[in-house]
């Protein structure tokens, strides 16, 4: 299987900093285990758009976007569940 990119955006990026130490290890390592497996088991896609998907890091959640052309894992957002949906 082919290796992704995973690429961050620039909003996910400030939320990233946000976080505390742990809580941002644990996201940045599931960020990048999407670069070898971009839909992971607990991964699911969002309704309402055609190519984001989402995947569960403890009460927090990564919205990513894949592009299969080019193999990469775009991070579009991250953040606790309650907030990151809006």
């Amino acid at each position: 299987m082919a290796r992704y990119r995973v690429e961050i955006s620039r909003t996910a990026e400030k939320q990233l900093r946000k976080l505390k130490v742990l809580d941002r290890r644990r996201v940045v390592q599931a960020m990048m285990g999407l670069g070898e497996d971009p839909h992971p088991p607990g991964s699911r896609k969002l309704s309402g758009y055609t190519d984001v998907f989402r995947i569960r890091v403890g009460v927090f959640r990564v919205l990513y976007s894949v592009e299969r052309r080019r193999l990469i894992v775009i991070i579009l957002k991250l953040g606790h569940r309650k907030d990151v949906y809006r």
